[in-house]
């Protein structure tokens, strides 16, 4: 056994498991290549400047998880703890939005890095599939990014999520919710650090999840009461088409997330089999994210969804993904002459769009057949000298078990008929 282990807090994909997380990245990623959303990929590590000024440097994400460090060279960089801010920088760097096409949509997939406490459905490396859509402000994008997301995850069978819904206000209207907010938390029974907080960004206080904390925020003014006019139409519209679109939604006043950049619509996917790590995925509008980096304005929104959780919830769920054995056919030559020739085909039947296996080593038949069945195969082709003397192979249906002899310049035509049938 080998000396080394992964590291705490992340984990190894293989076979057979890893095959469930890229079939969930590819039903995730599916409506998104169908709306419009071109795919972008970013650096595992940025400026750690751009999390502290973009993310919030009073999250906890900056303040305690982010994996930060300096290079040789002196520079300050950060492995990426979430993907927004990664994305609308390289969409700025690329001049996205001056192509005269708005908004600017993007998918992205990759592992991102928190320093956190490891538990079921809490990882310090993890996998997300995300989706932005920058420089525009319209609640029907909004909307079709949430109804993409459902959509999505319908898809892959789950039925036990629920979308949690909120506005967050704007500029306008959320100063005078933050002061009022930040008058009731004042009197409160807090420790030093979560009053450091009040003053820094006192919405994120509500997203303190000690029972403690939670129990002195009854009676906390809600943002609903300070939204101001064109805030209210435009959260009432999201709701409007998420509702015309048939996707069903809860309202959630608490609902603030854990990163700064959020304003107006902000939404959560929860999956209660989960336990205390019950979110999956969820995002919202950034309007001001571009101008604190350093871009132009450019109102945008997006989400990220978990692909390791969206495992455990199918897994919690009981739903079982249909995914196609990774081999079609497996070869088992008898000597060498037949090992020429079937690796020959092999070839011929992979150009040809067939999964195909080879049993390599110089096995005898007995371990070959095993390895062919553990392949999950549907067709083994059998050869050896009397078969190759003939001009034919074996093939076996490993279903039925039925076998016969196939011409050798046959057997690509004879595989794809019958796999396609």
């Amino acid at each position: 056994m080998s000396t080394f282990r992964a590291p705490k807090g992340t984990y190894d994909l293989t076979p057979p498991r890893s095959a469930k997380f890229l079939a969930v990245r590819e039903a995730i990623a599916s409506p998104l290549k169908h709306s419009g959303y071109g795919y972008i990929e970013t650096p595992g590590f940025e400026d750690v400047a751009l999390f502290a000024r973009g993310v919030g440097e009073s999250t906890d994400i900056v303040s305690k998880e982010m994996y930060a460090f300096e290079t040789k060279g002196g520079d300050k960089l950060a492995l990426r703890p979430e993907g927004t801010a990664s994305v609308l920088r390289a969409a700025l760097e690329a001049n996205l939005h001056k192509a005269g096409n708005l908004p600017v949509k993007l998918w992205y997939s990759g592992s991102y890095y928190r320093y956190e406490r490891p538990q079921a459905g809490r990882y310090r490396h993890f996998s997300q599939v995300g989706a932005e859509a920058i420089g525009t402000e319209d609640p029907a994008l909004d909307a079709e990014l949430i109804i993409l997301a459902d959509q999505a995850y319908r898809s892959l069978g789950l039925t036990e999520f629920r979308i949690l819904l909120n506005s967050l206000g704007d500029k306008e209207c959320r100063p005078v919710y933050r002061e009022a907010l930040q008058t009731f938390l004042r009197d409160l029974d807090l420790d030093e650090e979560t009053r450091r907080r009040i003053e820094i960004n006192p919405l994120r206080v509500l997203d303190d999840k000690r029972p403690d904390v939670q129990k002195q925020l009854t009676g906390a003014p809600m943002l609903r009461d300070f939204l101001c006019d064109a805030c209210k139409a435009y959260h009432e519209e999201v709701r409007d088409l998420l509702t015309a679109a048939g996707v069903a939604y809860e309202d959630d006043e608490k609902l603030v997330r854990g990163l700064d950049y959020y304003t107006r619509t902000t939404f959560e996917f929860v999956h209660d089999g989960l336990g205390s790590q019950s979110a999956v995925g969820g995002g919202g509008r950034y309007d001001g994210l571009s101008e604190m980096i350093g871009g132009p304005a450019l109102p945008s929104v997006g989400w990220a969804l978990g692909v390791d959780r969206t495992v455990l919830a199918l897994e919690a769920e009981g739903v079982e993904l249909d995914i196609p054995a990774p081999t079609g056919v497996y070869a088992v030559p008898l000597g060498e002459e037949a090992r020429r020739v079937l690796f020959g085909l092999v070839t011929e039947l992979r150009k040809a769009g067939v999964a195909t296996d080879f049993a390599f080593g110089g096995r005898g038949l007995k371990g070959a057949m095993k390895s062919a069945n553990r392949s999950g195969a549907r067709y083994t082709v059998v050869a050896g000298e009397r078969d190759l003397a003939e001009g034919n192979v074996q093939l076996k249906d490993m279903e039925s078990g039925e076998q016969e002899a196939v011409a050798v310049d046959e057997l690509v035509t004879v595989i794809r008929a019958r796999l396609t049938a």
